[in-house]
């Protein structure tokens, strides 16, 4: 038990620039405090004593604002920064050395009792702030979850998944500079996982910007060359008696 809390401990200084020796941690991070708190909450779970679990989760719950339920799987070295407003439901399985940000909902959307109902978070899985995770399917290893992001179907690993609903943006493929899937990039971001859709549109702006740029050199040629047009494009109208009589 102590040398898991050593453990997260370490985890937390190497992670959180902010985190300065093992007593603040100790003291001030509510996420370790509620990953040993749930240690506590799953011990009595497993060991027939339910009710005692879900009130060690629900004091939990109220001293760090992190509410876990007492079944969920929560692995070695993992990091709920902030933390408050997490929700990790009872089929939760989250892997070793995640990240979790605050506001994160790892939630269900079946109501089947028995099924497996919450996501499971393989190793280094990042769940950036406000995003919400539901389903009982698996995000792969080294994935990352954008803020704010919905989630509602599998993440492959080492995948970047962001929006609502959230579509893949970054393959692991596509990380040629990344030489390890499991390389922390704080609150899921990377440097290189513009949204495909938002490049469609700067892409489809610059085109126009550059069609138009090119008509206007087309009408001062014209002009140059002593055209004179009498209506513009824009200007000119050909309402339907104009057809009529034109085909006439």
């Amino acid at each position: 038990m102590f040398k898991q809390l050593r453990e997260d401990i370490a985890s937390i200084i190497q992670r959180d620039p902010a985190a300065r020796n093992t007593w603040e941690v100790i003291t001030c991070y509510p996420g370790l405090q509620a990953i040993v708190m749930h240690s506590w909450a799953q011990w009595c779970w497993t060991h027939g004593m339910k009710w005692l679990g879900r009130f060690i989760a629900h004091l939990a719950r109220i001293f760090t604002g992190i509410e876990i339920h007492p079944g969920a799987t929560i692995g070695k070295r993992v990091f709920i920064d902030h933390g408050f407003g997490v929700v990790i439901g009872e089929t939760a399985v989250v892997g070793d050395d995640c990240t979790i940000y605050q506001g994160v909902t790892l939630g269900g959307t079946s109501l089947t009792k028995g099924a497996k109902r919450h996501p499971t978070l393989e190793q280094g899985v990042i769940v950036g702030a406000g995003a919400k995770v539901l389903g009982g399917f698996t995000v792969g290893a080294g994935a990352k979850i954008g803020s704010n992001s919905v989630v509602i179907k599998p993440v492959p690993a080492g995948a970047t998944a962001v929006g609502n609903p959230a579509h893949i943006v970054q393959s692991n493929k596509d990380k040629d500079a990344e030489k390890s899937p499991l390389s922390f990039s704080a609150y899921g971001l990377s440097a290189n996982g513009d949204d495909p859709i938002s490049k469609a549109f700067r892409q489809l702006t610059e085109h126009v910007c550059s069609q138009q740029e090119q008509i206007e050199k087309l009408r001062a040629a014209i002009q140059v060359a002593g055209i004179v047009c009498e209506k513009s494009l824009n200007e000119k109208r050909i309402d339907a008696e104009e057809i009529s009589q034109l085909v006439d």
